[in-house]
Parts: structure tokens; sequence; C-alpha cells
């Protein structure tokens, strides 16, 4: 019987666990959510800076 390659983890690079997928532990997929949480990981957006910036809105 082969036994099946699991991806490893992100965060530890231990083999990720099908519970966890695709980290390996509880830990290690809180770690990857603080990340998120705290902005150390963003999603790349264009920026056009030929663009005016909109107006603020005057009623905030």
């Amino acid at each position: 019987m082969r036994s099946e390659r699991r991806p490893p983890c992100p965060i530890c690079r231990q083999p990720s666990t099908p519970e966890f997928q695709p980290f390996c532990s509880q830990r290690c997929a809180d770690v990857d959510l603080g990340r998120w949480l705290n902005e150390r990981y963003a999603i790349p957006e264009d920026l056009d800076s030929d663009e005016v910036p909109p107006e603020p809105d005057p009623e905030r």
C-alpha cells in the first residue's frame, strides 16, 4: 500500500492533516488567521497614479 503524500503546512512546513488542511494543526491555522487580521498579508491592488482620488464624503 502506497502512503499518500500530503502537501506541507504553509506555516511550519510539516505535513498537513485532513482535519486542518492546508495546515498541520489548529495552531498553524490560527497563526495564519492572525497574519491576515494584522494585515501582514494583502491582496495586491493596481493603483492608477493618473487617476484623481475620490473626494471625501462631507457627511462623515
